[in-house]
């Protein structure tokens, strides 16, 4: 749509003639326009929905504008056809019929009437809302130019809303659809699993946002900044997309629960055996226990608890759950009983050490000593009667029982001293010796 010129003094016959094909030509292009909003797609979806909210309220205030944009066409065809009608009386038109011309080519002597129903709810070009106007060609094209822009843009914006978000829609909820049988198949149920409430909500959002959509599309449109062109902008889909992800989220944890249904067997014969080699290690800690006070004397030996029975019961429940195809319970079960297995067993393998650490202190030492009197006899001191002395104190403090470890490690420096100062060597640190001999070891 276009504007025509403003008005001026009498027009020649050349002016005329221009005018005359300009407001053809603009007469051909609002026609054009106003048949392809009449028949837009958006439009017949307005004039059969129920409507609610912002969009009724502006298709409301468009439909008033469509009506008065075809009553402000007919004016401008009626006055252009006076105009051509003035035009023809004669080849050479005369002063009075340029007078003529002039006055409604360019003047304000277009009346356009319209019902109360038509202007209420249509924007008016002076905020007035008076049944009659009066126009210059002009003036009426501008004025049709502003209820063409409102009303294709209210047009425009709702078709887009209609064209995208339904369909997108539509598409979640198949995907939704199968989701849920598939939930269903591995226990996912609301009240027994948090995705199975997820899948219930996500479920009452898309109904009623498709429902609000098809309704009230303004309601989902973003608009452009600083757009003015009509359908500038795009949809919402804030909500839409949120949904979709928490789909995609529950998604994910049922795909969990599946890969729990096809390896739990496997997890479940690696959580007994992970258990199993616990129990075997604290009966191992308990009966290293026993050896460790017969043998040894003076020494605090921590206490073995006993097997973990309280994660056996829950492998049992979990074989139950498996038994039952419990998956949405199994899946979190399993996870728990893997750390605490782990635990467990370092656990018993801490307690074994601990147990057993008098044994190894008890070993360490004749392993020094007996490393000592191969060393003495190399140097052919086996014969000595000092270091035999000692040697003998020492080793039968080690292999009696119980052993004192503090005593029997005293023994065992004495006779390192004993040798050492036979060698030449410094002194045990720690200890003195009948000499003050030094030299290497």
């Amino acid at each position: 749509m276009g504007v025509t010129g403003a008005p001026g003094p009498v027009m020649d016959r050349d002016e005329v003639d221009r005018a005359l094909a300009r407001l053809g030509a603009e007469h051909e292009a609002i026609e054009t326009s106003l048949l392809a909003l009449q028949d837009h797609a958006g439009r017949r979806l307005l004039e059969g929905a129920e409507l609610t909210g912002t969009t009724k309220e502006r298709w409301t205030s468009a439909e008033a504008s469509i009506t008065l944009l075809w009553a402000y066409f007919d004016a401008y065809t009626d006055a252009l056809r006076s105009a051509r009608d003035i035009r023809s009386r004669r080849r050479w038109s005369s002063r009075e019929d340029l007078a003529e011309l002039t006055e409604l080519l360019r003047g304000e002597c277009v009346t356009v009437a319209g019902s109360a129903t038509a202007t209420a709810g249509a924007p008016t070009l002076h905020g007035t809302s008076r049944l009659s106007h009066q126009y210059s060609l002009a003036g009426l094209v501008e004025r049709m130019n502003e209820l063409y822009a409102t009303s294709l843009d209210m047009v425009v914006t709702s078709d887009a809303v209609w064209s995208a978000l339904p369909a997108r829609i539509d598409l979640l909820a198949a995907e939704l659809q199968r989701t849920r049988q598939l939930a269903h198949s591995v226990g996912v149920r609301p009240g027994e699993h948090p995705a199975g409430d997820d899948l219930e909500r996500i479920t009452r959002t898309l109904t009623a946002l498709r429902e609000r959509v098809i309704s009230d599309p303004l309601a989902f449109w973003l608009p452009a900044q600083g757009s003015s062109a009509p359908g500038g902008g795009r949809p919402d889909t804030t909500v839409y997309d949120r949904e979709a992800r928490a789909l995609e989220d529950v998604r994910r944890e049922i795909d969990a629960v599946l890969t729990v249904r096809q390896d739990a067997e496997a997890r479940l014969v690696k959580l007994r055996d992970l258990l199993s080699r616990a129990d075997r290690t604290l009966a191992e800690a308990r009966s290293a226990r026993g050896e460790v006070l017969a043998k040894i004397a003076a020494s605090e030996v921590p206490a073995v608890s006993g097997p973990p029975t309280a994660l056996q019961e829950q492998v049992s429940m979990a074989a139950e759950y498996r038994r039952h195809a419990q998956w949405h319970r199994l899946s979190p079960l399993l996870e728990s009983l893997e750390a605490k297995a782990e635990d467990e067993l370092m656990r018993a393998r801490e307690s074994l050490t601990a147990v057993t650490q008098p044994l190894a202190v008890r070993a360490e030492l004749r392993g020094r000593l007996d490393a000592y009197r191969a060393k003495v006899a190399r140097h052919g001191l086996a014969e000595d009667p000092l270091l035999i002395e000692r040697y003998d104190a020492a080793r039968r403090m080690l292999w009696s029982a119980p052993c004192d470890l503090r005593v029997a490690e005293q023994a065992v420096l004495r006779y390192q001293q004993a040798a050492a100062e036979f060698f030449g060597g410094p002194r045990v640190p720690g200890q003195t010796g009948p000499g003050d001999r030094r030299g290497e070891y």
